[in-house]
């Protein structure tokens, strides 16, 4: 792209506003995109961002908020341990697969059109799952939920590329953004465990409806809409290829996580891989691709990809391991557990602002590998939780893994949509999400899959222990506490001392595990975004400071 006069600098930065982008301002914008500066956003765009952030955090909620509400509505509605594992899996498994067709979806006819037939549908499913009467509707109903959600964070971070034009702003925005999203995945299981304490179980999924009409009654004022004007059909080949690439293989990896060696999953993770080649193959051949694999071409943008799909990988295989340190080795109930991390969770929102605040000034590769160095400190202190009276060293071990990992969380997203050209921007975001969802979903699998080999191999079930029970303990820590209640003291205790040990010992290889991948992390961020300037210093693809530092015939 070539950029000439600073007249043609200002129809290239009102282009990439067009159409339904903020309109023309006055003498004072004017001015500025002559001088190459960006526009400034204004109490509007500061106002869209605080409705943008409540469906962020409610998508974040809806992840895990089921887990706690299982044994109530089984009870109601008679679900079998099969419908459960839906009713808790449907949801992720859907976002996961109707992500990248979500974002491309924003580019052709709007973001906030999808995002406000996101809303829509979001709210409706949620009142179907309220009153849902029997598990298959409450399952048909957290699927909708899924492909709602879907539509959400793709194309709230597009409509944040449109309205945060300045890098510091955007950087700001982003830091909101992501604190929105990190207090979504942390309230989570508090405010699940105080509805479920004072109402029925319906009543997690109707805290929706506010949010959701909120949204719809206040993002047509405060949040413009934008769309790709190049933008050419979908191509639903693509379509069917994508969800039918990400479903099975995120089926296979979670039920290969949670039950071992199955066929099933087996095949379905083999035809999800299938499919995924299938779909990149289609995407270089195709003119309308829904995936733009130029994209990957950018050095920052593929680069910060990595990142967020390690750092999710580790978080998530290590979140799972703590909270289950803390329910069956410490005994804290479900609620405990969530309250005890809300320390922890807590510091990782302040540093997950403070980050990009510091990237303003510093390089980002910088600030990067010293989160990583001191995330793999956290690591180390993990290492070191004794089977016993280890909640004080787990917590400390949390605490500082979360301080060095938060400063991807905010970042990550704001390096890819800053990577991304703005009439990409909704694939963009559905990159940076994917990545998220799929490194969760690796992480709790292949770091569960690492713990659970350790498990099995140091566990001893004494003497005497019936066969079925004997197969429940040796095969997970869950099983042996589930069981023990049914032993002689004697050997209930001794099972109980020998699961947490094992457990413990498990932890302990996934922490040293994590410490090589953080390492790594550190690695790739010194060498892949390296080149990059500070926050404060980098343009956004599009706009006029973009164009003023463009080299010729880029």
């Amino acid at each position: 792209m070539t950029f000439g006069s600073s007249a043609s600098t200002e129809n290239q930065a009102t282009k990439a506003h067009q159409p339904g982008g903020r309109q023309v301002g006055g003498g004072a914008d004017r001015h500025r995109r002559l001088a190459g500066a960006p526009a400034k956003a204004t109490v509007r765009e500061w106002l869209g961002l605080a409705v943008l952030c409540l469906p962020t955090m409610l998508a974040a909620v809806d992840v895990n908020i089921t887990f706690l509400a299982l044994p109530h509505l089984s009870a109601d509605l008679g679900a079998s341990s099969t419908q459960q594992l839906w009713i808790s899996d449907v949801y992720g498994f859907l976002i996961a697969g109707f992500l990248i067709t979500a974002g491309n979806l924003g580019d052709r006819i709007g973001r906030r059109t999808v995002l406000l037939g996101g809303a829509a549908l979001f709210l409706v499913a949620s009142i179907a799952a309220a009153y849902a009467v029997s598990p298959e509707m409450l399952v048909a109903a957290r699927a909708v939920l899924g492909v709602a959600g879907a539509t959400l964070i793709p194309s709230v971070l597009a409509l944040l590329r449109e309205m945060f034009q300045d890098p510091r702003q955007m950087g700001a925005a982003m830091g909101a953004w992501g604190t929105s999203l990190m207090a979504g995945m942390v309230l989570g299981p508090v405010i699940g465990g105080l509805l479920l304490d004072s109402f029925w179980w319906g009543s997690i999924f109707l805290m929706a409806v506010p949010v959701m009409a909120l949204l719809l009654l206040t993002a047509p004022l405060l949040v413009p809409d934008s769309r790709d004007p190049a933008a050419r059909r979908l191509d639903l080949i693509s379509v069917v290829l994508s969800v039918a690439a990400a479903l099975p293989f995120i089926y296979g990896v979670k039920t290969l996580a949670r039950d071992g060696w199955d066929v099933a999953a087996v095949v379905a993770l083999i035809a999800g891989l299938c499919c995924a080649v299938w779909f990149v193959l289609r995407q270089r051949r195709v003119s309308n691709p829904l995936l733009d694999l130029s994209l990957f071409s950018n050095r920052a943008l593929s680069t910060t990809l990595v990142l967020a799909l390690l750092i999710a990988f580790v978080m998530g295989g290590v979140g799972l391991m703590g909270t289950l340190y803390l329910q069956l080795v410490a005994g804290r109930s479900p609620f405990e557990t969530g309250l005890w991390l809300l320390l922890p969770s807590a510091v990782m929102i302040i540093v997950g602002n403070l980050a990009p605040a510091i990237a303003r000034k510093v390089r980002p590769a910088y600030v990067l590998m010293t989160g990583s160095i001191v995330a793999a400190a956290g690591m180390v202190v993990l290492t070191q939780v004794p089977a016993t009276s280890g909640l004080t060293i787990l917590l400390a071990g949390i605490t500082i893994v979360y301080v060095g990992g938060a400063a991807v969380g905010p970042m990550a997203p704001f390096l890819v949509m800053s990577s991304a050209p703005p009439q990409k921007a909704g694939a963009a975001g559905s990159l940076a999400s994917t990545a998220g969802e799929l490194g969760v979903a690796l992480g709790v699998a292949i770091l569960g899959v690492i713990g659970g080999a350790v498990y099995r191999n140091q566990v001893e079930v004494p003497g005497g222990v019936p066969h079925n029970a004997a197969a429940a303990a040796h095969d997970s820590i869950t099983g042996a506490v589930t069981v023990v209640p049914g032993l002689p003291a004697d050997a209930g205790a001794a099972l109980l001392t020998s699961a947490r040990t094992a457990f413990t010992d498990g932890l302990h290889i996934i922490a040293i595990v994590s410490v090589v991948i953080f390492v790594v992390l550190a690695v790739v961020a010194r060498l892949g975004l390296g080149h990059l300037p500070s926050l404060g210093d980098m343009p956004m693809p599009g706009t006029a400071a973009d164009a003023d530092r463009a080299p010729a015939g880029r």
